[in-house]
């Protein structure tokens, strides 16, 4: 085995700290059942973070628009539960295959032009998505959504209750599931061609690399994860709305990824975690200004840095001089 292929199984490998990290993820909901709700739309929001890293932050694709898929996924697996089938694991696949073709068809167009381009059409496909929504009430319930989903139990024994413990760990499983599969991708060969994609494109064709081909891939499997999310959503609150697909969960997605960092998987979940707890405080103490602490938060980590904001010692360093 070469030395790059001995790197990148190394890379697969889980460090020591990482099963801590999940088991104690997945011992949350009973340590702190009061919280399984907000453990629940964390481990969902994660996920979906995920799904927009791997084209932002591995692939170099800048998206404002990437609740497409998310809502799709989320508005398939409602549309399953009612009219064809209550099964959660059927639905979730449904809604991932769905959001996959959408990813597909759009990698398209969204992967012309500049990056300017690309936000401009990504912003505009989850639009009309939005407005499709909106206008096809007799399908999607227009303004008031699709509401009072009967949802099967999970694997047939595990019903979802008011509770949110079984939505939290139907929700972490996938989230665990995604992260591997993900995980996998990004330290293999393919994910070494999509990095050097992201920092030199013409390098990337002048070696060789089907720098489209690659691009459409990573494309419509990050679609698949959103649409999965957007799935997990639904089934875990037995409805869905026009939310789903709004512009503020892009943004707030994007939010998440720049807090815990681009071009890391463990990012999009940090900042998932970060996020959600934030909102959950503040909100709480000035549930009408609570952003306005999320975008000072966002300044303070711009100026000051991520690596210095975890390490306050070092901010003075140098300044004794």
């Amino acid at each position: 085995m070469s030395v790059p292929q001995t790197n990148l199984l190394r890379a697969t490998r889980m460090k020591w700290w990482e099963p801590v990290l999940w088991l104690a993820a997945f011992a949350a909901p009973v340590l702190f059942p009061a919280q399984a709700p907000l453990i629940n739309e964390t481990a969902i929001w994660a996920l979906f973070a995920i799904s927009l890293d791997l084209v932002l932050g591995y692939a170099g694709i800048v998206s404002l628009g990437h609740a497409a898929f998310f809502g799709l996924g989320a508005y398939a697996a409602a549309l399953f539960a009612k009219h064809v089938s209550p099964d959660p694991h059927l639905g979730l696949l449904a809604a991932m295959a769905a959001s996959a073709v959408l990813g597909l068809v759009a990698s398209f167009s969204i992967l012309r032009g500049t990056d300017l381009t690309r936000l401009m059409v990504t912003l505009g496909l989850a639009l009309i998505l939005l407005e499709l929504a909106n206008k096809l009430d007799w399908l999607t319930g227009g303004t008031d959504g699709i509401q009072g989903l009967t949802i099967a139990p999970v694997l047939g024994q595990f019903e979802f209750g008011f509770d949110g413990r079984t939505a939290s760990y139907f929700s972490l499983t996938l989230l665990l599931l995604f992260f591997l599969i993900s995980r996998v991708i990004v330290n293999s060969p393919f994910g070494a061609t999509l990095k050097s994609i992201r920092d030199n494109r013409l390098r990337a064709m002048a070696i060789g690399v089907p720098v489209h081909a690659r691009l459409v891939a990573i494309y419509t499997v990050a679609a698949a994860i959103a649409g999965a999310a957007g799935a997990a959503f639904t089934l875990t609150s037995g409805y869905v709305s026009m939310e789903a697909l709004s512009f503020d969960r892009s943004a707030d997605v994007m939010l998440m990824v720049v807090i815990g960092g681009i071009g890391w998987l463990y990012g999009g979940i940090i900042g998932a975690v970060v996020f959600m707890a934030i909102r959950d405080v503040l909100s709480n103490i000035t549930p009408q200004y609570w952003m306005f602490w999320i975008g000072l938060f966002l300044v303070v980590l711009v100026i000051v840095g991520r690596d210095r904001l975890l390490k306050p010692w070092t901010w003075f360093k140098g300044a004794r001089a």
